[in-house]
C-alpha cells in the first residue's frame, strides 16, 4: 500500500527546498527566523543619527591638511620683547606682513595702517614682522624701529621683533608659510609680501610686495573672510 505524503516547496533565502510530513513545520520556523533576523539588520542598517549628535569626524587626510596650513601655532617675541602666543588671533581674520624701514615699498606702513583702522573692529589685524633678508634694508634693532614706525607712520598694529623670513636660519612661522602649496606658499620674494589667514588660522591667500593693502582684491578677500561667522 502506497501512503500519500504531504510535500511542499519552501523557499528560504533564496532556494527551494522540498520537504515533507512533520519537516514543513520546521522549514516555517527557519523560515521565520531568517526574516527576523533580516528585519533586525535592516534596522541596524538604517539608523537615523539622534537629533543633536555631533557630525563624523573628518577623514585623517583632511585633518592633516589643515593642520599643514595652521599658522597661529607660534609664540614670537612682540617688538618690546614680550611672548606673544599667536594663537589670541584666532578668530579674527590676520595679515602678516614682513616689513622693514629703509625699502621702497616702506611706503605701505601707511596704507597698512589705515587698513587695520578701518577694519580692525570688525576682526581684522594686521601683524608686522621686521626682516633684513632683503638688501639689508631693516638693519635696526627693535626699538629703533619701533621708534621709526611709531614716529614716521603712527603704527599701532602689532609688531614684533625682527626676525629671518628666507634662507637657513628663517623663524618657524615662516617656513610653515614656505611650505604651503602654491600659489600661497614659497619664501617671501622681497619687503611687504603679505600673507591673509582666515578666522581658523589657516592661511588662504598670498599678496606680493607691490599688491598695496588698499589693492582691491586683497581689500576683497579681507572682506570676504570677515564675513565668515
Amino acid at each position: 500500500m502506497i501512503s500519500t505524503t504531504t510535500v511542499a516547496v519552501v523557499s528560504i533565502s533564496g532556494l527551494l527546498v522540498l520537504v515533507g510530513g512533520a519537516g514543513i513545520a520546521k522549514v516555517h520556523n527557519a523560515e521565520k527566523q531568517v526574516n527576523e533576523a533580516s528585519v533586525a539588520t535592516n534596522a541596524v542598517t538604517n539608523v537615523q543619527p539622534e537629533e543633536g549628535a555631533q557630525p563624523a569626524e573628518k577623514p585623517a587626510a583632511s585633518k592633516a591638511a589643515e593642520d599643514a596650513s595652521y599658522v597661529l601655532g607660534f609664540t614670537m617675541k612682540d617688538i618690546e620683547g614680550k611672548d606673544q602666543d599667536l594663537a589670541q588671533y584666532k578668530g579674527k581674520v590676520v595679515l602678516m606682513v614682513n616689513v622693514a624701514s629703509r625699502c621702497g615699498y616702506t611706503p605701505q606702513y601707511e596704507a597698512l595702517q589705515k587698513l587695520y583702522t578701518a577694519k580692525k573692529d570688525s576682526g581684522l589685524v594686521v601683524l608686522g614682522f621686521p626682516a633684513n633678508n632683503f638688501g639689508s634694508q631693516e638693519p635696526g634693532n627693535d626699538a629703533e624701529i619701533k621708534q621709526f614706525c611709531s614716529s614716521k607712520f603712527n603704527v599701532t598694529f602689532p609688531m614684533f621683533s625682527k626676525v629671518s623670513v628666507k634662507g637657513n636660519d628663517t623663524h618657524p612661522l615662516y617656513k610653515k608659510l614656505a611650505e604651503q602649496p602654491k600659489p600661497v606658499g614659497g619664501e617671501p620674494g622681497w619687503n611687504f609680501t603679505k600673507f591673509l589667514v582666515d578666522k581658523s588660522g589657516h592661511v588662504v591667500a598670498r599678496y606680493d610686495s607691490k599688491v598695496k593693502p588698499d589693492a582691491k582684491d586683497l581689500t576683497a578677500k579681507i572682506d570676504e573672510l570677515l564675513a565668515v561667522k
